[in-house]
């Protein structure tokens, strides 16, 4: 009777509350259904199947570790075929379609299946993996194929339901439904934007490059990448934003690509760092948010706009910036030439500004000199880094001196000590600010041999030869 009585005033407290659930009342209330909204978009949807020719060296004592230790780096070259799969969405009627780099890195061959089983030969004409995103161009000799509509993701709530079309462990096409458990993810590292949209609709390995799609049937974003212990959806997934994509399509448009097939991003050489609690108090900030400006470079256009170390961007176009991750997402979905407008802080003081992005300079000169003669850097091309440079070669945070290498040629010395977008930051003992003095260094070795202190991926190593 006691629990009776406890259940009927739940029941009536939800009720006076406004949070009591209804019943469905008509048939069409009782049939909800998101298939509708599937039957729009899951045509557009794409599984990829790529291909790729990987070569190993094979040795007879492979098995045996002693064997194995003396004979290290013997044997006989054995080429086999590798098979990937993944998921993509076509974006235009020309057969344009959108997915994710990692999905196509690497391969020698893609195939691309439509949901009603047509397979057609897929090329890659961007792959952009600053953002993880590549674009395909599908061989469909003139077949009329389906595409899907991409809509802004601005205006997304948390707890907006969502689904996710993909193809999950190569099983086939397969839909699943959940919400939108957060926005402006940026505490990962999986691209160099760190800004996504976190789902629990469930994403498993082969979801990656289908799309999130919204109830109104536009995709608001790019499944990319799970949260998981053992390879398995734990419902949180993450979705790159559809900003992103429409950034590259308009790249790719408009020519705005590198000669190496990658987006040339706008640049307005701002280094910026997350607004912390003790940063927030000691500039008097009622909240620690925005993104503080902790290095301007001497080429950067912001500076002519009166934007000053120190002062926090608070906002970019009306879109609030939380944190330095979301600064960089904003300015990357610039389009060159755009002029933007920049609410910031100083001293406490609201200002705003208007800033102009540009192509990175390729300035200072890049003086590039190959290095030849008996020395360890031999056949490599060495070149001054600026602007142009650093994004070319996707140097993170690169020192304001040093040299970087931009080519090695084959089958030379170089090969074993260095790999392209290295930065050699020093040569026996001194800094080295242009490649003449690197060539100038490498005449005279010490008693040690050559001591090289090089930059890469971010950390310093030093090296030795004789």
């Amino acid at each position: 009777m006691k629990q009776i009585f406890l259940f009927t005033l739940v029941l009536f407290g939800l009720s006076q509350s406004g949070y009591a659930q209804e019943v469905p009342q008509t048939k069409q209330e009782i049939t909800l259904s998101f298939s509708p909204i599937v039957k729009q978009v899951a045509p557009a949807v794409i599984n990829i199947y790529t291909k790729r020719v990987v070569s190993r060296n094979v040795s007879p004592f492979m098995n045996d570790p002693l064997f194995a230790q003396l004979f290290q780096g013997m044997g006989f070259p054995q080429q086999r075929l590798e098979g990937a799969l993944g998921t993509g969405l076509i974006v235009d009627a020309e057969g344009l379609a959108v997915t994710n780099s990692h999905v196509i890195r690497g391969a020698d061959e893609i195939i691309i299946a439509l949901s009603d089983g047509r397979e057609f030969p897929a090329e890659v004409v961007l792959q952009d993996d600053a953002s993880d995103l590549s674009l395909l161009k599908i061989n469909s000799d003139n077949e009329k194929l389906p595409f899907a509509r991409l809509q802004s993701s601005e205006n997304l709530e948390v707890g907006d339901l969502v689904i996710a079309i993909g193809n999950p462990f190569g099983v086939g096409q397969t839909v699943t439904s959940g919400i939108i458990s957060a926005l402006a993810r940026s505490s990962l590292n999986i691209n160099d934007f760190n800004f996504f949209i976190q789902t629990d609709a469930a994403i498993n390995p082969g979801n990656s490059g289908g799309p999130l799609v919204s109830m109104s049937g536009g995709v608001i974003g790019i499944n990319t990448a799970i949260y998981s212990k053992d390879g398995g959806s734990l419902g949180i997934g993450f979705a790159i934003p559809s900003e992103m994509v429409n950034t590259i399509l308009a790249a790719e448009k408009s020519g705005q690509v590198s000669k190496k097939g990658n987006i040339v991003r706008p640049w307005v050489g701002i280094t910026a760092q997350d607004v912390t609690s003790e940063i927030a108090s000691s500039l008097n900030l009622k909240t620690p948010s925005g993104a503080l400006i902790s290095d301007l470079h001497p080429s950067s256009p912001a500076i002519d706009t009166g934007l000053k170390q120190g002062d926090v961007i608070t906002a970019v176009n009306g879109h609030i910036v939380k944190d330095a991750s979301e600064l960089r997402f904003r300015l990357a979905t610039i389009a060159l030439g755009q002029t933007s407008v920049i609410a910031y802080k100083r001293k406490g003081e609201d200002l705003v500004t208007e800033l102009k992005a540009i192509s990175p300079p390729d300035s200072p000169s890049r003086n590039t000199i190959k290095i030849k003669g008996k020395n360890p850097l031999d056949g490599a091309s060495l070149s001054n880094i600026n602007p142009a440079v650093e994004v070319e070669f996707g140097l993170q945070k690169a020192p304001s001196k040093g040299v970087v290498v931009t080519e090695i040629t084959p089958n030379t010395m170089s090969v074993r000590v260095v790999r392209v977008g290295d930065i050699i930051a020093a040569l026996n003992g001194v800094r080295v600010n242009s490649p003449e003095e690197v060539e100038e260094g490498l005449k005279h070795m010490t008693r040690q041999g050559w001591i090289i202190k090089l930059i890469s991926g971010g950390e310093e190593r030093t090296v030795m030869f004789r």
